[in-house]
C-alpha cells in the first residue's frame, strides 16, 4: 500500500475527553497521545480553540482526520447528542480546523474512524462503540458503507439505543443490569445486521462481564485514532468484479435473449466471408 499522506493528525472527539495524536498507515503512533477533558458546555468556537491548543506539542503533520460523536455530512456537523446539537447543527468543523491548522481535513463519525482501524476487510463487519453514547459503523469487504445513526433507533419504551446503554444510564444502573441491557442490544444487532464479525470498542467496552456472542471481539481504544490514517490512505483493495469469460452470456442477458426467441448465444458472431452449409444449399440452383 502506498500512503497518500504519511503523517495524519488524528482527533478523537468524545463527550468525556478530547484526544489527539499523529499516526501513519502502518498503524503506528508517530507522536505522544495527548488528552484533555471535554468541557460542558463546549460550543464549536471553544472546541476549535481547544483542539488547536492540543496539537501544539505533536509536531508536523500532512493531513487531519476528525472523529466526531454524531451524524456528519460533507464536512458539516448535523447532530451532536452528547455535545449539544442546538449549538452544533450546521457547523462546518472540517473547514474550520483546516483553516486553523493549515492542512486538508476530513470530518467523519467517530465509530466509522474506529472501524477503519479495527476491521479485517472480509465480509460484513459491524463496529459498535460503548462510550458516552452508542455508535455504529458498517463495512462490506473493507468498504465503509453510508453511516447509520442506529444509536437513535427506538430500543425500549422511551429509550433509543443511545439512551438505553449510554453513560448516563450506566451510572444510574448496577453493573449487572447494565450488562443485561448491553447483551440484549447486541442480540438485536446480530439479528438485524446478520454480520460476519462484530467489533466492540469504546471506553465502556471493558466493563462487559458476559460471554461475547460468536464472531465478536473487543477492540482497543487506540483503533479510534489508528483508523484516522485510513480515512486518507486506502487500507484494503476493492474486490475485483467477476468478468464473464469470452463467449459466456451473463444470466440476465441470456434470459432476455431467450424471451425474444433468439437462440444464438450472446456475443457470438458469424465469421465474415463465410457461409454455413445450409445457406449455401439455399443458393444452389435447382
Amino acid at each position: 500500500m502506498t500512503a497518500r499522506y504519511r503523517r495524519i493528525l488524528a482527533f478523537d472527539i468524545g463527550g468525556t475527553g478530547l484526544k489527539a495524536a499523529i499516526v501513519d498507515a502502518q498503524r503506528k503512533f508517530l507522536s505522544e497521545k495527548v488528552r484533555v477533558l471535554t468541557p460542558h458546555p463546549c460550543p464549536p468556537k471553544l472546541m476549535v480553540k481547544l483542539l488547536v491548543e492540543l496539537v501544539q506539542p505533536l509536531g508536523r503533520f500532512d493531513a487531519i482526520t476528525i472523529g466526531f460523536p454524531g451524524y456528519v455530512k460533507n464536512g458539516v456537523v448535523r447532530t451532536a447528542p452528547n455535545l449539544g446539537t442546538r449549538d452544533w447543527a450546521g457547523f462546518a468543523l472540517e473547514k474550520a480546523l483546516a483553516k486553523a491548522l493549515g492542512k486538508p481535513a476530513r470530518l467523519i463519525n467517530d465509530a466509522d474512524v474506529q472501524g477503519l482501524g479495527a476491521i479485517k476487510g472480509k465480509g460484513l463487519e459491524l463496529v459498535v462503540t460503548l462510550g458516552t453514547g452508542f455508535g455504529t459503523a458498517w463495512f462490506r469487504d473493507g468498504e465503509l458503507l453510508p453511516h447509520l445513526e442506529f444509536a437513535h433507533v427506538p430500543m425500549h419504551h422511551r429509550y433509543d439505543f443511545d439512551a438505553y446503554i449510554g453513560e448516563v444510564q450506566r451510572k444510574t444502573l448496577s453493573a449487572h443490569i447494565w450488562n443485561k441491557r448491553v447483551q440484549r442490544a447486541l442480540e438485536i444487532l446480530r439479528v438485524v445486521f446478520n454480520y460476519d464479525h462484530l467489533y466492540i470498542g469504546g471506553g465502556n467496552a471493558n466493563r462487559i462481564t458476559f460471554k461475547l456472542p460468536p464472531h465478536a471481539t473487543l477492540i482497543p481504544n487506540e483503533d479510534g485514532m489508528i483508523g484516522a490514517a485510513f480515512v486518507w490512505n486506502v487500507r484494503f483493495s476493492p474486490p475485483r468484479a467477476r468478468r464473464a469469460p469470452v463467449g459466456e452470456m451473463p444470466v440476465a442477458a441470456l434470459a432476455m435473449q431467450r424471451a425474444k426467441g433468439v437462440k444464438k448465444p450472446f456475443g457470438t458472431k458469424k465469421a465474415p466471408g463465410r457461409s454455413s452449409p445450409r445457406s449455401k444449399a439455399r443458393r444452389r440452383p435447382a
